[in-house]
């Protein structure tokens, strides 16, 4: 993904990073099981892909996307009504079961075009924004979140 601007530089936007790599690599496995018919291996991949992006969420509506809502109201309004459209499409194998809708696999894969936009519209705009924009207190209220939300990848060490 994105490394011309130098954010990655940044321990928060390096996670965030990762966490968007992890996730389309989770959605590559989708197309095949989608071709082949196996909506309960979607649904498991779905979960995967919930469980990336569950803390992932919670740092970016919590801590990253307030400290730019005031400069960028309306595209931080339309990246969260994003999360509710995609979250809502996994919220349904939650239970650990395939939906038994036969029209969910195509939801999914409608979903998971739009996350992988989403995702570009976060590494080309708003982690370069913040960048730009955030102060040292900012970046100390998005690691204080990311501190309670805690993640689904390994931490490198330093």
């Amino acid at each position: 993904m994105c490394e011309y601007c130098g954010c990655q530089s940044l321990a928060t936007i390096d996670e965030l990073t990762r966490e968007h790599d992890e996730v389309v690599r989770l959605i590559s496995h989708l197309r095949p099981a989608h071709q082949e018919g196996g909506a309960a291996r979607m649904a498991e991949v779905a979960r995967e892909i919930a469980t990336v992006l569950g803390p992932h969420t919670q740092v970016e509506e919590h801590g990253l996307f307030p400290a730019l809502a005031e400069d960028f109201p309306e595209q931080i309004a339309a990246l969260e009504a994003e999360h509710r459209r995609i979250e809502s499409v996994l919220a349904e194998t939650a239970d650990g079961v395939t939906p038994p809708d036969p029209a969910w696999p195509d939801r999914l894969m409608e979903a998971m075009a739009m996350l992988r936009d989403h995702i570009l519209k976060e590494q080309d705009g708003v982690f370069p924004a913040a960048l730009a924009n955030l102060g040292t207190e900012d970046w100390e209220a998005v690691e204080a979140v990311r501190s309670e939300a805690g993640g689904a990848l390994v931490r490198p060490t330093a």
